[in-house]
């Protein structure tokens, strides 16, 4: 590939395929090791192999003790931002640390060591970074539950991790409500057959609970005679290969998958890709917009911007309505943020309320130089939306839950390549990703496919399953032998430039033609009038399956629905073809989401197709699916 403008991607990305084991060793040499590794890669450890075999080292020590005694003490390792609760706390290196020290000494004190679990459910909060790296401290292995879960996801999780601990708060924050997590965590552990020893309870201000007698204790009460008596708790020594944390995959039904990751190969992984991926310096201000019961959080929020020296924003809000579609852009004002990482929703949602993007021009954003989408598809209208309301690149990047870092993007530190939009760009090093048929074949380029990952996976990507290496093997290496299923659809055009279409199942199969729900959005995403849309395959008695496409127009448009649709049917007939079988455009009021901005496509089909569903765990509003209902009764 010959496209890059000064860009040293090519000649780092070849290196990290000839050479996979030279070129993770040389990254490794940013970690401090209490003992090196005997082997950079072991072939014969694992279900594919793992990363700095024999090594020994500590992720908080990482993360904290070389930055206050190398001289950043009196960094800010934090920025904790809630518009909700109307507060900013400050923390400097050395004072996360003490943090750290004494709740980790609390923990050693209820009986927790190296190899036990902890489950965390918490709010955004700065206590739930510092419970994170306490873990991190004592060795002891970590699963945080997003906060949007409801009980019994609680108790799923609760029941295959058999957590000695969990760490959990009064209430969350939402607009215009408070959100009880005591009920539910108490709910939760009614219904698992696990019982942990142990709950500590963060009271928040906004709405205190009642602790369980024998069980809960106050977490206030707990620091402060922690700190009081000068309690501190020393970094635990574990292997490279011992797990740093399990996270759950979102959305599983009976038993969860819980994705390990260890504590070696995420080191490295998330140090190397602050600056080559990212552009960040130490001593710089970054800021991830996810939440921390989601992978972006564990991977940006807590411990790639501490692994690199960088001061990290957590920010409790939204991007509209706390108070206005000008709160990202007062949030990087105000903390002087040079990168943001985000989802392409937010950005859909801060669109359709600020078309003309007035909110922008009202704050000083010299400092900012880049965003970072991912999450989902970035469709390209939005992107160019972004690009030319803030004049700084705007870069996709594609990864998963399952990988903890980034699979294909632009490396802003290596020299940023040409933005394509609709494609994240190229393959990051350590991993070669190949568009197949379903025979696992390489297909021509502009061809759709499978996107699958060659084994070994780079470091930082799921070693296995926690407990479960057989169903690991059969979810992720088993179809396309040599390969790891991303369970993603798309192609790779003559760059190499890759294109994310949608999940597989995403694919909609119409009359024998395989057609790309993501292609579709792209077209009505690009209808002047429309905000956000979502396209689905609904069932059709001759064809199989024909799309739907549901649309949110933006703010003030004064045209029908009718004529939109009208519209937007002629648009999609126009640049794919008669082939779509595009007929059915609905507008909504909105779109049903998970609180970490995902669209609920599954859940819609459900509806339209007139199957059973359940209320999905993680849902922003429920009461947007009987909105959707309405709206599709008598049109599908």
């Amino acid at each position: 590939m010959n496209i890059q403008i000064n860009s040293r991607y090519d000649e780092v990305y070849a290196r990290s395929m000839a050479d996979p084991e030279g070129f993770w060793a040389e990254a490794a040499r940013e970690i401090d090791w209490i003992k090196p590794a005997e082997k950079i890669f072991d072939r014969d450890m694992g279900l594919y192999g793992r990363w700095f075999a024999g090594a020994i080292v500590n992720t908080c020590y990482n993360a904290l003790d070389r930055h206050v005694a190398r001289g950043r003490a009196d960094q800010l390792a934090l920025i904790h931002d809630s518009p909700l609760a109307g507060t900013v706390i400050r923390l400097t290196y050395s004072e996360m640390l003490r943090e750290v020290q004494a709740l980790a000494a609390v923990m050693q004190e209820f009986g927790l060591a190296k190899g036990d679990r902890v489950i965390i459910y918490m709010p955004m909060v700065p206590e739930a970074m510092v419970a994170m790296l306490a873990c991190a401290r004592i060795g002891v292995v970590h699963s945080v539950v997003f906060g949007g879960f409801a009980a019994r996801e609680l108790a799923t999780r609760i029941e295959d991790a058999k957590p000695k601990l969990i760490f959990s708060a009064s209430c969350g924050l939402e607009p215009g409500r408070v959100v009880q997590y005591k009920p539910l965590l108490d709910d939760a552990i009614n219904l698992s057959s696990v019982k942990p020893e142990s709950c500590i309870i963060l009271q928040r201000p906004q709405q205190e609970c009642e602790l369980t007698s024998g069980r809960d204790s106050d977490w206030a009460e707990l620091r402060a005679k922690a700190m009081a008596a000068g309690k501190s708790a020393d970094c635990v020594p574990v292997l490279a290969t011992d797990p740093l944390y399990i996270l759950y995959t979102s959305g599983t039904t009976g038993q969860p998958k819980g994705v390990v990751r260890d504590n070696g190969g995420h080191l490295v992984a998330l140090k190397w890709s602050m600056f080559n991926l990212y552009g960040v310096k130490p001593g710089e201000v970054w800021w991830c917009g996810s939440d921390i019961g989601w992978v972006v959080g564990h991977s940006y929020i807590i411990y790639g911007p501490l692994f690199h020296g960088a001061t990290s924003i957590m920010y409790e809000g939204k991007p509209i309505g706390t108070p206005d579609a000008g709160a990202f852009w007062r949030v990087v004002s105000e903390h002087k943020v040079v990168a943001l990482f985000t989802a392409p929703t937010a950005f859909r949602a801060i669109r359709k309320e600020d078309p003309d993007g007035k909110f922008i021009r009202q704050y000083d954003l010299s400092k900012f130089r880049t965003l970072f989408l991912a999450g989902e598809r970035a469709d390209p209208p939005t992107v160019d939306w972004a690009e030319r309301q803030l004049q700084v690149p705007v870069i996709d990047h594609w990864w998963q839950t399952e990988t903890g870092w980034c699979i294909a993007g632009n490396p802003v530190g290596l020299g940023q390549l040409p933005v394509k939009h609709g494609s994240p760009t190229v393959p990051m090093p350590g991993y070669q990703v190949d568009v197949v048929d379903e025979a696992a074949r390489p297909v021509a380029a502009g061809t759709m496919g499978s996107i699958v990952i060659k084994l070994p996976l780079p470091p930082g990507c799921l070693p296995t399953l926690w407990q479960q290496d057989e169903r690991c093997k059969q979810a992720y290496f088993t179809e396309f032998p040599g390969y790891y299923k991303t369970s993603d659809a798309g192609y790779k055009d003559e760059d190499g430039y890759i294109f994310v279409m949608g999940r597989t199942d995403d694919i909609i199969n119409v009359a024998g033609h395989r057609l790309s729900t993501g292609g579709m959005e792209e077209i009505l995403a690009s209808h002047p009038d429309v905000a956000e849309c979502a396209v689905l395959g609904i069932k059709d008695a001759i064809k199989g399956e024909v799309p739907c496409g549901l649309l949110v127009l933006k703010a003030g448009v004064s045209r029908t629905h009718i004529e939109i649709e009208k519209e937007i049917v002629s648009l999609v007939r126009e640049k794919l073809g008669p082939v779509a079988a595009f007929k059915l455009a609905i507008t909504v009021g909105r779109l049903p989401k998970t609180r970490s901005g995902k669209i609920l496509r599954g859940t819609i089909k459900k509806i339209a197709d007139g199957e059973q569903w359940t209320m999905p765990a993680t849902i922003e509003d429920p009461k947007v699916l009987e909105e959707i209902g309405t709206a599709l009764k008598g049109r599908v």
